[in-house]
This record gives structure tokens, C-alpha cells and sequence, in this order.
């Protein structure tokens, strides 16, 4: 399944974004689907994922309360709304999905990187202070 990212680019601090991410994939609406993001000399960590049916959302700590994760099953997109941007979120963003169907969601521990795959190419963040 292919997945690609959009809605990257240059914002103040403060200001918000959106970002889109559409799959090919035809097992779409039974994956949970995440999204990650990495800045130079880091590793790729978590920021928010939604599962399958769209009921359950996870949010790293960092983001929560500025960052919204929403799917659309019958578009096959998921939908990452910024606001608030700070310039410790300038990254490449990524999108991923599950790589098993039915993927659960809990507050108790964050998604793993490992259990998600077919990432797209990333997008692009810049937050400038």
C-alpha cells in the first residue's frame, strides 16, 4: 500500500497546519494509522495516531492539547490539524499504518515504530521562532 503525506511548510511559531495523508491501501478502514516525525540528528518518534474506526486517538505528550488526529474511512485519508506550533516541532513528518489490522490503542503505552509500516515519504515542517 502506498501512502502519501501533504500540508507540510514554513510557519511562525504559533500558527497552525494541516496535515494530509492518503493510502491506497484497500484494508484502509481496518488499520489503525499514525503519524511520526523526525528532526535531524533524531530518532523518528510518535506524535499521534487514530485507530480504525476513528474512536480512539493517542497523542505524544508533547503535542497533546495542540495536535488533533481525524480519519476519513470512505476517502481513505487521515488528517493531522496543528496549532499552536512551537519550533521544537519542526520535522519531517511521516505517515504510517498499522502493520496488523485492529491495531489497539491504550494511554498506558505510546504506539511503537516497529509495529507500523508502509511509511510515505514525509513532509516537511518548518516552525520558525
Amino acid at each position: 500500500a502506498q501512502i502519501q503525506e501533504s500540508g507540510g511548510g514554513l510557519v511562525q511559531a504559533g500558527g497552525s497546519l494541516r496535515l494530509s495523508c492518503t493510502s491506497s491501501s484497500s484494508t484502509f478502514s481496518r488499520v489503525t494509522m499514525a503519524w511520526f516525525r523526525q528532526a535531524p540528528g533524531k530518532e523518528r518518534e510518535f506524535v499521534a495516531a487514530v485507530t480504525w474506526g476513528g474512536t480512539s486517538t493517542e497523542y505524544a505528550h508533547s503535542v497533546k492539547g495542540r495536535f488533533t488526529i481525524s480519519r476519513d474511512n470512505a476517502k481513505n485519508m487521515v488528517v493531522l490539524q496543528m496549532t499552536s506550533l512551537k519550533p521544537e516541532d519542526s520535522a519531517v513528518y511521516y505517515c504510517a499504518r498499522s502493520l496488523r489490522a485492529f491495531y489497539p490503542l491504550n494511554s498506558a503505552t505510546l504506539p511503537r515504530r516497529i509495529d507500523f509500516g508502509s511509511w510515505g515519504q514525509g513532509t516537511q515542517v518548518t516552525v520558525s521562532s
